[in-house]
């Protein structure tokens, strides 16, 4: 079964959500039901694998649900329920599975649990990077060795791509993609954090949560909002790539080292 959590402060939706999940998610057990930031933000500091879903309005009696993003790290898949159309950016911006508006649609509900369930089952499926890479690790020296190439599987071809083509990865829907120099975009089987430690720090770096770049792939740097920095990469990215407030010191470090 996969197990629920419901973050709603209004005791009606709460009873009218419940009924909504009993109909269209008969493969769901709603284990908890909370109704502010900070009851959630310690709910999950003390179960951090104590739901698969999280259902979550937008304001609650404390707060706005995104203030628990926050404060704890979520690896639930999250579904955001709310009365109002303009907190789809910042749903967005959570890597949300869908956003859905009350009064909720049981056609919604019911597309957006299959794609939780769609998530779940990437999680946990075999891939054959990691099967690869297993392998190859067999008896290696344990000094650290980064990374060479990764192995992508499309369809049913096997796509070899050295980390020397990579120009920059980034996350986006909770999923890892590598841009090559040519303009390839090639989705690996890895978080974006263990991508990071698998690549030379001396030629990868970690901007921000989304973005790891290749000090070749910078073209150009600017002044982005204070003391924060935009990057012009090649290729191109299809959003701005920015260096987070709490990097920018280390990136120019790094910049300076190489």
């Amino acid at each position: 079964m996969i197990k629920v959590l419901i973050v709603e402060d209004e005791i009606p939706a709460q009873l009218n959500l419940k009924k909504l999940i009993d109909k269209c998610c008969p493969d769901s057990r709603i284990v908890m039901t909370l109704s502010s930031v900070r009851s959630t933000v310690k709910w999950l500091e003390e179960n951090p694998e104590g739901a698969d879903v999280i259902f979550m309005d937008v304001e609650l009696s404390d707060g706005v649900c995104f203030d628990i993003f926050d404060e704890v790290n979520v690896t639930a898949e999250v579904i955001i329920t709310t009365a109002y159309d303009n907190y789809a950016v910042n749903a967005f911006k959570i890597n949300s599975v869908d956003y859905l508006l009350k009064p909720i649609e049981e056609s919604e509900l019911t597309r957006a649990w299959e794609r939780c369930k769609e998530r779940l089952e990437q999680r946990t499926s075999p891939n054959i990077e990691r099967l690869i890479d297993i392998v190859t690790r067999a008896g290696m020296p344990k000094d650290k060795e980064y990374k060479k190439r990764f192995i992508v599987k499309t369809g049913e071809k096997i796509i070899i791509i050295p980390t020397d083509d990579i120009a920059y990865c980034y996350s986006e829907d909770k999923s890892t993609y590598a841009i090559c120099r040519n303009g390839t975009r090639r989705l690996l089987d890895y978080s974006l954090d263990t991508v990071q430690e698998m690549l030379d720090p001396k030629i990868f770096f970690r901007i921000s949560r989304s973005y790891i770049v290749a000090i070749n792939s910078i073209e150009n740097i600017s002044k982005h909002l204070g003391t924060r920095l935009k990057l012009q990469l090649s290729p191109r990215a299809e959003d701005d790539v920015v260096v987070s407030r709490s990097r920018t010191s280390d990136f120019l470090d790094w910049l300076d080292s190489n």
